[in-house]
């Protein structure tokens, strides 16, 4: 699990580094919405590339390993630490074209422009219709139902089909 004191620990390890991070997933539902609605299994950051690397070293500085799962790849790792703490980094770069460039796909800079708090931390987020949509094209589970319905209900976005 990865409480809100986990999550303002790895944000501050990141300010601290002059590394601006993006949250995605549960937390970023969360900071969107300005308090924690649910447990967390982990933190979904994304972090430009120019920063990717220091920011993996400063985690591995502070007892973070990588570890393997099916879908990681270069520019999406996975890492723990004892304490069951996991970060899903996400690597993305912007294009000549102002756009986000991520595993092959650009997405529009606007992605990037949601602004959440973790409690005292203001954070920048995946903006809340985006959120949404990258909740689409999978098996969801209850977790997913609860951040798209939150989204949803709260920032007047229409249901998608999936999640009626």
């Amino acid at each position: 699990m990865v409480s809100v004191t986990d999550v303002k620990q790895i944000l501050r390890l990141a300010m601290e580094a002059e590394i601006k991070v993006f949250l995605d997933g549960g937390w970023g539902v969360d900071a969107l919405i300005g308090y924690e609605t649910r447990t967390h299994n982990d933190i979904d950051i994304f972090v430009e590339k120019n920063d990717y690397h220091k920011f993996i070293q400063i985690i591995k500085d502070n007892g973070f390993y990588e570890i393997k799962m099916e879908y990681t790849t270069t520019s999406h790792t996975v890492w723990e630490d004892e304490n069951k703490r996991i970060i899903d980094l996400h690597c993305f770069e912007y294009t000549d074209d102002d756009k986000i460039l991520y595993e092959g796909n650009c997405f529009p800079l606007e992605t990037f422009t949601g602004r959440g708090k973790v409690e005292d931390i203001e954070v920048s987020c995946i903006e809340p219709y985006s959120q949404v949509m990258f909740h689409l094209g999978y098996e969801f589970d209850e977790n997913d139902m609860h951040d798209v319905k939150l989204l949803c209900e709260t920032f007047h976005i229409e249901i998608p089909d999936a999640y009626r």
